[in-house]
């Protein structure tokens, strides 16, 4: 294998790009190695261009391979990968929200990116794979407009600096304080992925800063490679629309779009226009066969209403609702009230997007384990989400979950876990599913705000409420310092403005963002900016969420199940679990419990009716270590000559010496004790063996009289 090697410093850590023939077939690949960790990225374009999906044709992938880990993964009968997994889903949307946007649209032949994880080391595979694809693309021979680099950077609890490829792959989430990925280039912005405990705007957009000079470093490291070896471009020009075709539009669809587009029939008269002018082209064109002028017709609706938004908003300051530009649309609030059997629920309405979350609490036994290429964990809070095609007033395909859903699932449960209590405050299992019942923009961040409300209403001592909010960007093409940030996008304007940011917080500070981009970058000052105009927004909305409801209920639902947490020593976790699960098999069965027992012997009991008490009393019962002065009731199991065993607990007994049964003298003990018998005790002593020596006078001098010995 020939290959050829280069080296560039990012944050502190060396990478090298190498070049082979390992994967020559592709349009273009590379193999990125750094601190053991290794990734290939691989780019291919088809060959035929001739059908139009409506959109750019790219498709992403991410592959984990658990050989990268040294692990054997599988059941007995399958040791091969499955599904992909929920994080190799979420690196290929990074990817995918990366690199789109510096395609020309106008190609309709479809492009591939696969990333392979070859070794998984102190690197972070994801990070390193977003580069290697930019690398990749760049040397390829396909037309983009990169290339970008990929930052990622982290504050943990212990250390409160900000640091580049900082990166901890067997962390939990709640080891750090900020976990920030940053794309971008021409020290531009054009993808973040963020997770932080509150962080302050003013510290966040200082690590865009930082993001940006690191970033410089990985586009002087492409070009340089590129000069020296790089393909040349494929062309493929742009197919000019026939000038008749645009008379048409402007004759028979731009007028009912000047009259309606900006007003409150603005979506039902963009739907009418594109039935209409659909139905002209299909005219038009019904002798021709894969058309590429009708392809280009198709799209130029799309071209005049994107123009049309821009205009309107850059020029006048005017939405297609007719609201201010920082304006926010009617909130709704509601927290339970739906019904009792549900552990708790939330509904949240901003404008025409309507979301309802239901909270469902369990055991520590209901956790998620997640068997992870880079790490084996488990989680106790998941938020799920899901987009019912009636959400969009459309029909489509029911079941399953897509990587749109999996995205703002994730991004809503980022935003929600820096305020999920401590599992030694809250021990239970914790989960929210979002459901989209209406969507007009931003249902992702409507999610967030219907959980935390569930939560509240379910009883979760969140540390404080959390919102979410989207800000848009209308900005000039030819001029960037033209621009007008708009607060609470709504449809149109997520479809044809230039910038999604979500920003979701705390009154205190931001706990996650996401950022999408339709242009090639937004310049750091415009997203400081929009993260002041995002902060003004969420405090607005928490108020109408802490209205009402201010903070969690005092108490959770009756219909979850209670759970008791009780201390027990290392050494009787084996006397709790028994001889093959024996005896916490036998106290499951007894109180339809579930019982989870932690390494340090934190006993977590969950049940229902009075379920977990009893298994609770049986387990202090086993563990109970009697000390002198204990007194119990107990019952006669053995007589020997010179006293009698009695059983105090599950795993405890003790001697009565026959000269400790009675305030008079016994003369023999089955005189007066007989097995099965019922006695008060007192522990009188505990030799250095632990062995129990009782006594019944001692604990009721009353108990036996002189004339029971005399009737035996």
């Amino acid at each position: 294998m020939k290959s050829k090697e280069y080296e560039v410093e990012i944050g502190g850590k060396i990478i090298i790009a190498m070049f082979s023939d390992l994967a020559d077939q592709a349009n273009g690949s590379v193999i990125l190695k750094s601190e053991g960790t290794v990734v290939m990225a691989t780019a291919v374009i088809s060959k035929d261009g001739s059908k139009n999906m409506g959109y750019f044709n790219l498709t992403v992938e991410y592959l984990e391979k658990f050989y990268a880990a040294g692990k054997i993964l599988g059941g007995q009968y399958n040791k091969r990968e499955g599904r992909p997994s929920d994080q190799s889903i979420l690196a290929a949307r990074m990817i995918d929200r990366t690199i789109r946007p510096l395609f020309d649209q106008h190609i309709k032949n479809a492009v591939q990116v696969i990333v392979t994880v070859i070794a998984v080391g102190e690197t972070d595979p994801k990070t390193l794979g977003i580069n290697a694809v930019s690398i990749a693309l760049h040397m390829s021979d396909i037309p983009w407009n990169g290339p970008i680099g990929a930052i990622q950077m982290s504050k943990t609890k212990e250390d409160q600096t900000i640091k580049v490829n900082n990166y901890i792959p067997s962390a939990d989430e709640a080891v750090y304080e900020l976990d920030l990925l940053v794309c971008g280039k021409d020290k531009t912005i054009n993808m973040i992925e963020a997770m932080s405990f509150e962080l302050s705007e003013e510290e966040m957009g200082k690590s865009f800063d930082i993001a940006s000079v690191e970033i410089s470093k990985w586009e002087d490291f492409q070009n340089k490679i590129r000069s020296e070896f790089g393909k040349e471009k494929l062309l493929f020009p742009k197919t000019e629309m026939d000038a008749d075709v645009i008379s048409i539009f402007n004759e028979k669809v731009r007028p009912m779009l000047e009259e309606k587009l900006f007003s409150k029939e603005s979506k039902k008269v963009t739907r009418e226009a594109e039935s209409l002018w659909g139905e002209i082209l299909d005219e038009k064109y019904k002798d021709q066969d894969d058309s590429k002028e009708k392809d280009v017709a198709e799209d130029y609706l799309h071209h005049y209403l994107d123009g049309a938004f821009h205009k309107m908003a850059l020029l006048q300051g005017i939405r297609a609702d007719g609201r201010a530009v920082d304006e926010i649309r009617a909130l709704y609030a509601k927290a339970g009230g739906i019904s009792d059997v549900l552990h708790g629920s939330g509904i949240f309405y901003r404008g025409e997007t309507h979301v309802l979350s239901v909270l469902a609490l369990g055991g520590p036994e209901d956790m998620l384990s997640v068997q992870g290429m880079e790490s084996e964990s488990k989680k106790r809070f998941m938020h799920h989400y899901n987009f019912p095609p009636y959400s969009g007033g459309e029909t489509g395909r029911v079941g399953g979950i897509n990587r749109r859903e999996m995205g703002h699932g994730f991004l809503a449960e980022k935003a929600l876990t820096p305020v999920i209590p401590e599992k030694s405050i809250f021990p239970y299992t914790i989960r929210v599913v979002s459901e989209s019942t209406a969507s007009n923009g931003s249902t992702s961040q409507a999610s967030i705000c219907a959980a935390t409300i569930a939560l509240m209403d379910g009883g979760v001592p969140i540390t404080t409420p959390v919102a979410g909010i989207s800000i848009g960007l209308m900005s000039d093409e030819k001029d960037t310092n033209k621009y007008v940030l708009l607060s609470d996008i709504q449809g149109p304007e997520d479809h044809y403005g230039d910038m999604d940011f979500k920003v979701a917080g705390t009154k205190n500070g931001i706990t996650a963002i996401q950022l999408d981009v339709k242009v090639a970058g937004v310049q750091i000052s415009i997203l400081k900016e929009a993260l002041t105009r995002a902060r003004v927004a969420r405090l607005k909305i928490l108020e109408a969420i802490t209205a009402e409801i201010a903070t969690p209920r005092l108490k959770i639902s009756p219909k979850a199940p209670m759970i008791l947490t009780i201390k027990i020593k290392k050494d009787q976790i084996g006397l709790i679990i028994g001889p093959g699960g024996k005896n916490i098999n036998a106290i499951r069965e007894k109180t339809g419990t579930d019982i989870t027992i932690e390494e340090d012997g934190t006993v977590f009991v969950t049940g229902k009716n009075g379920g977990a008490e009893k298994a609770v009393e049986i387990i202090e019962s086993m563990t109970h270590e009697y000390k002198v002065g204990d007194t119990a009731q107990g019952e006669v199991v053995k007589i020997i000559e010179i006293g009698a065993f009695v059983k105090i607990g599950p795993d405890a007994e003790g001697l009565v010496h026959i000269s400790e049964i009675a305030p008079f003298r016994v003369e023999k003990v089955s005189d007066i004790l007989k097995e099965g018998a019922i006695v008060p005790v007192k522990v009188i002593k505990v030799d250095e063996r632990g062995r129990l020596n009782l006594s019944i006078k001692a604990a009721n001098e009353n108990f036996f009289k002189k004339e029971d010995s005399a009737k035996a």
